[in-house]
């Protein structure tokens, strides 16, 4: 399971504020994040197999990030989910990128998936099972797993026992991390890479062919930032990107 968590709007002069970890086969290469295109410039990492991305950050100050989702559809999954991410980061904005995702499922086929948009004015995510529903975010934090956001999860029959106990993380997650009225964006992160490294959430896992692979701590605001851990972030130490020699 992928777990993307957010905080919008919930700091002043930093409206987005957000900790992701990717789970993925160990054996799939990936590259850490650095310039991924020019126009407009956009930070992230790579999937060095289909060549998309997970997570990233735009000069517009857009955030997007991508879960799997598990669903009861059959889908053709033609097309890379991280293809669709490195579009959307070509957009101006969060509500521009919503509507580029409106037009991709109309021209290609895609998994299921969860799409997360975010910027200083809109927080949307994209949930495609074969329809594609839009869901506005209210300002707060907000935790996206493979099942859906924890405030409101979507439970496939094919995967129930495991998917409740997703969701369910999820909302400990959420709750683990309501912000605190003395916290600053570098003290939720850090409360955020703590809680992503401690296995009693289930965000961290660990197997012997796929397991947590990378995690992303990235704020947007008056300045920008971005920290990662090229590994599971109970074990891998976490190393800023160097925005400022990218955007």
């Amino acid at each position: 399971m992928c777990t993307f968590i957010l905080a919008w709007r919930v700091f002043d002069d930093t409206p987005v504020v957000a900790a992701a970890t990717r789970d993925e086969s160990l054996d799939r290469p990936s590259e850490p994040p650095a310039r991924y295109s020019d126009d407009p410039i956009v930070v992230a990492p790579r999937d060095a197999e289909a060549g998309g991305t997970w997570i990233g950050v735009n000069e517009h100050g857009l955030l997007v990030a991508v879960t799997n989702r598990w669903t009861d559809a059959e889908l053709a999954g033609d097309r890379s989910r991280g293809s669709l991410v490195a579009d959307a980061l070509a957009s101006a904005s969060a509500a521009a990128a919503a509507n580029l995702v409106a037009d991709a499922v109309e021209t290609d086929e895609y998994d299921g998936f969860y799409l997360a948009l975010a910027d200083s004015s809109d927080a949307i995510v994209c949930a495609w099972d074969g329809t594609l529903d839009r869901i506005d975010l209210d300002p707060g934090v907000h935790v996206l797993v493979n099942v859906g956001l924890a405030a409101d999860p979507a439970v496939p029959s094919r995967r129930e026992s495991v998917g409740r106990e997703h969701a369910e993380n999820a909302r400990l997650v959420r709750t683990a991390l309501a912000p605190d009225a003395d916290d600053s964006p570098t003290d939720w992160l850090d409360r955020a890479r703590r809680v992503m490294a401690d296995h009693d959430y289930g965000v961290c896992r660990h197997g012997e062919s796929y397991g947590t692979r990378s995690a992303s701590l990235v704020s947007v605001g008056a300045t920008t930032s971005y920290e990662y851990a090229d590994g599971p972030p109970c074990e891998a130490p976490v190393e800023p990107v160097g925005l400022e020699s990218h955007i």
